[in-house]
């Protein structure tokens, strides 16, 4: 971002710029000039974005790159390389800078000169799967520093339980002021201290010019990540030798390591940060860089090629290693995603127990109170994680469920466990991270009213299509007395309004281990489970089809031609079938459809649609916010639900109020026929 002129003014750095400018022009110092001059001439051409930071970050990049980082450009998929995460997402110049430099496939010129064009593998914050370089989307400050501590807790959890012969690398991080300031580093600077994640390594832009111009908030980032049991230190961000000794000095840390790096934003820009020609002229000339743009002379692009093939000798001993390991074909599965053979006869088991015991329980744990998630954590290794809170483990997620498989030393990680305490927008953005890192099914949680914390670290795990899992309970207004902040209305509809994931609510203890079968199978997507606070029954003893695989399905036709349809989802689905039977004794015969994710119903053909919800008037039941509603009830439905907040009552109480309940149901029926 391109500086003020009152911050350049006051910026404690910028009186040594003459003297920096006129050190010696090192072969090292050349290489990062030419990072510096392929971010100035993308900028340039595409006339928006942000070269600031990849000036400013140029020397510290080339010296993790080309010392430190281990990588193998011939092929970025190696699972044993490093992960480098650009949490600075404006200045993803320099990351597109390093990868073409370095000789990766698909990050040629013709790339670099599309940058910000659409459909280019170079978009103005790098994409997850736009190259297969890029290990995440961040784009939001904070989103990439916290990712990371799940790309570095996965490491150390993969290494658990497959050795270090086959997992010991590391997780490097750029991150800005911006980064530093937001709320979510504040979680991840501690969860990665509790853990003692001696592999993660942040390099922090200091160049104390923060996003919207102003300076950086005055509490000392060294000192905070010092008391969240971090090693900290300070450098010259332009003097390669400090960056080579700080670098040293995290390989050999037992803690995670923040690396201030002192820079100029805008690196030899007259203005600090160029975008117009007259300005890249004067950079360039700073520079002393006389080469036509998008050019790099022969002799530095040699140097760059070399240092993208120093991997290649450690990648070669890592296949040689996995060639002949005991657990490769189980490493193999599991870093491919795929569920083990046995996933299958589980799922059969446990759909067999719960239609023989028609076993009924509490809504708020329904997550394991069945043994739903402990049945899961037997049959698939690689299923972790856990809700954040200060309430302990999830149930069935307990020490004893990760038997075997540790996440290694460090507080609140016991085997697949993991409590991130109260931490819930860090807890999802790593948990990003741990499906990034691949091998692992993370799971995360929190209540549903607490689901707006960690939107934004969910809507990324919608946008790279991760297979990550959240469990929300405390949903609807049956936690009665506590009140209305803690009864969500609106989370339902928000959460179904976002593309790519898929919104679960069970209505009984079958459809429970059928929402978990699909959201485990699912691999392009993150999925989202929730519960109330009610008894949800057992109401079904057919288990031998998921017949929540439709996302809606007629759990009880009408017994006789259907004059009404009931539509409802998780705990009033025995709203309506109370009141189903209210009016069959009545003989007005209605249908009750069960529809537990919105997002599988709407991808079923019409026809199936049509027949699931027929031609009667609908009447759409649930507790919360009618919004999205009308989607499925039709110009001549009526709603049934939350038109306002919650109130603190008893539950029975509130529902009553709320005009929730098998009678108000009826009663509209009634009116709606006339």
């Amino acid at each position: 971002m391109a500086a003020t002129a009152e911050t350049s003014a006051h910026h404690p750095a910028l009186a040594l710029r003459a003297s920096i400018l006129a050190r010696p022009a090192t072969a090292e110092r050349r290489m990062a000039d030419a990072i510096r001059a392929l971010a100035i001439d993308a900028v340039e051409a595409a006339g928006a974005g942000h070269p600031g930071m990849p000036m400013g970050m140029a020397d510290a990049a080339t010296a993790l790159w080309t010392r430190f980082h281990k990588f193998d450009s011939a092929d970025p998929h190696w699972p044993d390389r490093d992960r480098f995460v650009l949490s600075a997402a404006h200045g993803a110049m320099l990351l597109y800078a390093l990868l073409h430099l370095t000789g990766h496939a698909g990050m040629e010129i013709a790339a670099l000169r599309r940058f910000r064009q659409l459909h280019s593998a170079t978009a103005g914050c790098p994409a997850f799967g736009d190259h297969p370089a890029i290990e995440a989307t961040t784009g939001l400050p904070g989103q990439g520093l916290a990712t990371a501590v799940g790309l570095a807790l996965a490491e150390r959890m993969m290494a658990a339980r497959f050795g270090r012969s086959l997992v010991d690398h590391r997780t490097w991080v750029l991150a800005s002021d911006d980064d530093l300031t937001e709320g979510i580093s504040h979680e991840a600077a501690s969860l990665a201290g509790r853990f003692r994640l001696e592999k993660l390594t942040v390099l922090w832009d200091d160049n104390a010019v923060a996003n919207n111009g102003g300076a950086l908030a005055p509490d000392d980032p060294l000192k905070r990540f010092a008391a969240a049991n971090w090693a900290v230190k300070r450098v010259d961000g332009h003097d390669p030798g400090q960056i080579a000794s700080a670098l040293s000095m995290a390989m050999r840390s037992r803690k995670p390591t923040l690396i201030a790096c002192r820079t100029i934003i805008g690196y030899a820009a007259p203005a600090g940060s160029p975008i117009g020609a007259g300005e890249a002229r004067d950079a360039r000339a700073a520079l002393g860089w006389d080469h036509p743009p998008f050019e790099t002379p022969e002799d530095i692009a040699v140097q760059w090629h070399r240092a993208g093939a120093r991997g290649a000798a450690a990648r070669r001993g890592w296949l040689k290693r996995f060639a002949r390991h005991a657990q490769r074909a189980e490493f193999e599965r599991a870093m491919a995603g795929r569920l083990p053979d046995e996933f299958h006869e589980a799922m059969a088991a446990l759909k067999g127990r719960l239609a023989e015991s028609r076993w009924s329980h509490a809504g708020n744990g329904a997550a394991g109170a069945i043994g739903t998630l402990d049945a899961l954590m037997q049959a698939i290794p690689e299923l972790a994680g856990g809700p954040a809170g200060s309430g302990g483990p999830e149930p069935g997620t307990g020490p004893a469920s990760g038997a075997g498989s540790g996440a290694g030393s460090g507080a609140g990680a016991s085997g697949r466990s993991i409590q991130w305490g109260a931490r819930t927008h860090g807890m999802a953005a790593a948990v990003n991270g741990l499906a990034l890192h691949g091998g692992l099914i993370p799971h995360g949680g929190a209540t549903l009213a607490a689901s707006d914390s960690l939107r934004p670290a969910l809507r990324l795990a919608a946008t790279m299509k991760l297979r990550v899992i959240h469990v929300f309970t405390e949903d609807g207004i049956g936690l009665g007395s506590d009140g209305a902040a803690h009864q969500p209305v609106e989370q339902l509809a928000a959460l179904r309004a976002m593309p790519d994931l898929h919104v679960f609510r069970p209505a009984d203890t079958m459809e429970v281990a059928e929402c978990w079968e699909l959201a485990l199978r699912r691999a392009d997507g993150p999925s989202v489970l929730v519960f109330g606070t009610v008894s949800l029954p057992s109401l079904r003893t057919d288990g031998a089809e998921n017949r929540c695989a439709r996302g809606g399905y007629v759990i009880a036709e009408a017994p006789g031609p259907r004059q009404a349809t009931l539509i409802a989802s998780g705990a009033e689905v025995v709203l309506a079938l109370a009141a189903r039977d209210t009016l069959a004794a009545e003989a007005i015969p209605v249908a009750v459809v069960s529809l537990p994710c919105w997002d599988r119903f709407s991808q079923q053909d019409e026809s199936y649609r049509a027949q699931v919800l027929g031609g009667a008037p609908r009447i759409g039941i649930e507790a919360a916010a009618e919004f999205g509603w009308a989607r499925w009830l039709g110009p001549e439905g009526c709603f049934i639900g939350m038109s306002g907040f919650g109130a603190s009552g008893p539950a029975d109480d509130l529902h009553r109020h709320f005009g929730i309940t098998p009678e108000a149901i009826a009663a509209a029926v009634r009116k709606r026929l006339g």
